[in-house]
């Protein structure tokens, strides 16, 4: 039986995980323009009307989750 840092490499994995990697500089960069977007739309919003704002500020703060969302499924390599 083996231990210590070793131990996985009877498991078949190849040490390399590219998947993980992409998603992960995809998910950083991804969220960095779109923070980067929604900041200078937001110049633009707060001259507009209470309601306007509101729903801006509500679709842009939750907005991100569904590309994310699938980002991790696609990094874990998981099939939906």
């Amino acid at each position: 039986m083996m231990t210590g840092l070793g131990a996985a490499s009877g498991l078949g994995h190849t040490g390399a995980m590219p998947r993980p990697l992409i998603a992960l500089l995809a998910g950083i960069l991804g969220f960095l323009l779109y923070v980067g977007a929604v900041v200078v739309l937001a110049d633009w919003v707060l001259r507009q009307h209470w309601l306007v704002q509101l729903l801006y500020f509500l679709v842009a703060g939750v907005a991100w989750v569904w590309p994310a969302r699938a980002l991790m499924f696609w990094g874990a390599g998981v099939r939906r």
